[in-house]
């Protein structure tokens, strides 16, 4: 039986990027699974008293020059993203809400491409539009997706089940009950999905 891997991520998060470019091909080599699970990561921190690595200058820094090494090693196209960090809300529950729709996987292209591979500043509204015409969705239905109850819920309840399990930020993996941080884990990740 194939084996399936939880990928918990933000889009806001560099690392889940690049996580998210890679985790295809080691689900091709394992015969895996994804199963994509968008949830907040600011909530993540509230949640569990966790920091953005950008909140302290020296890790800051050196996060950015890791990612680039990492993206580069496996082939990432991978800019720093000027606007960083941004408020990931309404592209989180974006992913939320397309969660179970044929688009969400053109959303998630659309955004984690805007977010770290063409920077845009996803935090000002007026970006959008163009964003969301690359993954074939109109902008006011976009809007009354986010602003929908279950979509908020949703996305809450991914974040809180997430934290239950043991996550502290993007991205989180769990092959069963195994759970892996970072993307520099993906190693260890494939290696559970072959086994």
């Amino acid at each position: 039986m194939a084996r399936t891997v939880e990928f918990f991520f933000d889009v806001g998060s560099p690392a889940s990027y690049v996580a998210y470019r890679r985790l295809p091909a080691i689900a091709a080599r394992t015969g895996a699974t994804i199963d994509y699970q968008p949830f907040l990561l600011g909530g993540v921190f509230k949640a569990t008293g966790n920091h953005s690595p950008a909140e302290i200058p020296a890790k800051g820094a050196w996060t950015s020059v890791d990612l680039a090494r990492h993206a580069e090693r496996h082939g990432v196209p991978f800019a720093r993203n000027p606007f960083f960090p941004i408020n990931t809300l309404h592209l989180m529950r974006g992913a939320a809400g397309l969660q179970d729709d044929p688009r969400f996987i053109a959303y998630l292209d659309a955004v984690f491409d805007a977010m770290w591979r063409e920077p845009r500043n996803l935090g000002d509204p007026a970006e959008m539009p163009a964003v969301l015409a690359r993954a074939g969705i109109d902008a006011d239905a976009f809007t009354a997706l986010i602003a929908a109850d279950a979509t908020k819920a949703r996305l809450k309840a991914t974040t809180e089940a997430a934290v239950a399990r043991g996550a502290f930020g993007a991205p989180t993996f769990f092959v069963g009950d195994a759970m892996y941080f970072g993307q520099d884990r993906l190693d260890w990740v494939e290696e559970a999905l072959a086994a």
